[in-house]
């Protein structure tokens, strides 16, 4: 194949969304190269030459798409897929699990464990990982409340320099969520199967972005779970296949 032509996606480790574009690709039968672009600093050039900021993206020349939603991917690959996806109500009940679960183990991070590394390969901490999660919809409700088209300006930003201590996670945690609720019984039962969204990887339905963040938090839980049985600690009722079930998550936990 002219090597113009050949399929790229670029990601970086422990990101979820870089995780599930590859094996979707793969699970389609799709060859490409895989650009790792904390290990090829240059391949972030090559995305700055497209006006591209972040990944994962899927590239071929000069066009790429984003890979948040993998409907754009299918379509950019040319493969139909048939998307099988929990309606918003269902998606509304999971998220509450997963997050009132992540307030849960955030608690019980060890305090002098918080500035140790999530996982190898990615400037992450465990502080940053544990916010991260609820930053997620934080975004989301940044973007249906505020507009914010740019969900990554919010969800990848570190988190304030006075977070420091889990309680700090924790009390953040718990003020998303209650946000979160206001939301839904506000408009979002309303609206969730209708609405549409503008984001950087245009317009969207609500649901599909609704979805995307519901297994994107369900993903960062399931990596602070696994960093909890990293020291040895056993999740305060974690989170099973039930509450994961019907979310399209990565197979893969880190990359």
């Amino acid at each position: 194949m002219d090597q113009a032509q050949q399929l790229k996606v670029y990601w970086r480790p422990g990101c979820s969304s870089c995780v599930k574009v590859k094996e979707f690709l793969t699970k389609l039968g799709v060859e490409f190269e895989s650009v790792n672009v904390s290990s090829r600093p240059e391949a972030m050039e090559e995305l700055s030459a497209l006006g591209v900021r972040t990944v994962p993206v899927v590239a071929r020349g000069r066009e790429y798409v984003f890979a948040q939603e993998l409907a754009d991917v299918s379509a950019f690959v040319g493969r139909a897929v048939d998307f099988q996806r929990l309606p918003p109500e269902a998606l509304m009940r999971k998220w509450r699990t997963v997050l009132s679960a992540a307030q849960r183990h955030v608690l019980q991070i060890p305090a002098e464990r918080l500035a140790e590394r999530a996982t190898e390969g990615r400037d992450r901490s465990i502080r940053d990982l544990a916010y991260h999660v609820h930053q997620v919809p934080d975004s989301f409700l940044q973007a249906v409340e505020d507009g914010v088209q740019d969900l990554t300006s919010v969800y990848n930003r570190p988190p304030p320099a006075q977070v420091t201590a889990v309680g700090h996670i924790h009390d953040y945690a718990v003020s998303v969520l209650e946000r979160l609720n206001r939301w839904w019984e506000r408009e979002g039962a309303a609206n969730a199967a209708t609405g549409k969204l503008e984001t950087y990887y245009g317009e969207q339905k609500l649901h599909h972005v609704m979805e995307r963040c519901t297994w994107h938090s369900a993903q960062h839980a399931r990596q602070i779970i696994a960093v909890l049985e990293r020291f040895g600690i056993p999740a305060e009722g974690p989170l099973t296949r039930e509450d994961y079930a019907g979310l399209p998550m990565p197979d893969a936990l880190w990359e």
